[in-house]
């Protein structure tokens, strides 16, 4: 970890939001849970709209490195985040309780309702069939427009093809620090349009 993500995990957190432990849900599609640094995130979502009226989704939120980079950002709108593993958003349920416009909710994407949310955060949570089945479930409850942010290195561009709602926004890679020339994430940001 670097020492910059350590620092910023514990002025919000309180200690560190990193995890390097295997998924116990893989059986259900469920990947390991990686916790994005800081600077990966600053450079998605500086860029966009997260005013007071968004609400940002974090799918496979682990201990919570994306809701303490929305609380240290002082972002105006509210972030939940949504985790399949019990001891995983039972940590950032605990350490964000003191923060309004955190929720963590412990439970699979697929079971809770995805209507309000304006934005949503993927880091490569699960398998593609998952993927498929969530933004399947996202494009019959969204009620507007949804900025989809979504990091992997496995190549779930598939589940995207012939979905004619979705616009690519922008796209990218990023080598993660300590994985320089091994594989890079890549990223892409997309919209849903829901008329």
């Amino acid at each position: 970890m670097r020492d910059d993500d350590l620092q910023r995990d514990l002025a919000v957190a309180g200690s560190s939001l990193e995890r390097v432990e295997r998924t116990r849900h893989a059986d259900v599609g469920a990947h390991d849970p990686t916790a994005t640094p800081y600077a990966v995130l600053e450079d998605l979502f500086g860029g966009l709209d997260l005013g007071a009226g968004s609400h940002l989704l974090d799918v496979g939120c682990g201990a919570g490195r994306v809701l303490a980079y929305f609380v240290g950002a002082a972002l105006p709108g509210r972030v939940t985040g949504v985790e399949l593993d019990p001891a995983l958003a039972a940590q950032a349920a605990a350490w964000s309780a003191r923060y309004p416009n955190v929720r963590v909710v412990e439970g699979s994407v697929l079971d809770l309702p995805l209507a309000g949310y304006t934005h949503v955060y993927l880091f490569n949570p699960f398998d593609t069939p998952v993927l498929t089945a969530f933004l399947d479930k996202l494009e019959c409850e969204a009620v507007g427009p949804v900025t989809l942010v979504h990091m992997s290195d496995n190549g779930e561009w598939p589940a995207y093809v012939g979905r004619a709602r979705w616009a690519t926004l922008r796209e990218g890679t990023f080598e993660l620090p300590g994985e320089e020339g091994d594989c890079p994430q890549h990223f892409t940001i997309r919209r849903l349009d829901i008329t």
